[in-house]
């Protein structure tokens, strides 16, 4: 097994150590937020850092760069209050990745990368018509990270949309069965499948898989 340490980092070109930092802490999860400017300017944009933060009440958390890359994102999510989560399917991830270019702010990434804008909600934020599951979310709070001048949103989660076909009895989403797909590293999309579902781990308990058919 090879091993690099921290000074062996320090030896790598720029896009080298990028590409194995990113890779080495796992999959992540795969989304595309939408928002508009308080001018009306829609803007989409890929970001591999929503976390799950709770579930009662519904919160997520991703991070960003406001002076360095995520500009557009960071001034809409902050003037509108609102902006919306797309998980990227199979279908789309040539278009989504793309969305990683910076343009300007008057120019719509939806337009540019052949995205179709979608208003299901009353508040006025862009969905992505061709994404399987959509969450409309509402800025909260923010937190600098001074380590590496980062800040992490807060939202709470506010809607949900999703195809019926992946739900399940008890309310959990087989988001494979929608081809959702997960990003290794920064420019690695995968698609990943569901191998089996456990019940609630108890003390001295034999883990119980709770997945019928395979499905």
């Amino acid at each position: 097994m090879k091993k690099i340490t921290q000074k062996e980092l320090a030896h790598l070109s720029k896009i080298q150590r990028l590409n194995l930092i990113n890779s080495c802490t796992g999959y992540k999860s795969a989304n595309l937020i939408g928002t508009k400017s308080i001018k009306g300017n829609s803007n989409v944009a890929v970001f591999s850092s929503v976390t799950h933060l709770g579930s009662n009440p519904a919160m997520l958390g991703f991070i960003l760069r406001p002076n360095v890359v995520a500009r557009n994102t960071y001034d809409n999510l902050k003037s509108n209050g609102y902006f919306t989560v797309n998980h990227i399917a199979q279908n789309i991830i040539a278009q989504a990745h793309q969305t990683s270019a910076s343009y300007n702010a008057e120019e719509s990434e939806f337009e540019i990368v052949n995205l179709t804008e979608e208003y299901l909600s009353e508040i006025d934020v862009p969905f992505v018509e061709e994404s399987p599951v959509k969450l409309l979310c509402k800025y909260l709070n923010e937190y600098e990270i001074k380590e590496n001048n980062t800040i992490h949103i807060i939202a709470s989660i506010e809607e949900i949309y999703f195809k019926e076909a992946i739900l399940h009895e008890d309310y959990w989403l087989q988001l494979d069965k929608a081809d959702v797909v997960t990003v290794n590293g920064l420019d690695g999309y995968c698609l990943p499948k569901v191998l089996d579902r456990f019940d609630y781990a108890r003390p001295h308990l034999k883990t119980k898989s709770i997945l019928k058919n395979g499905a």
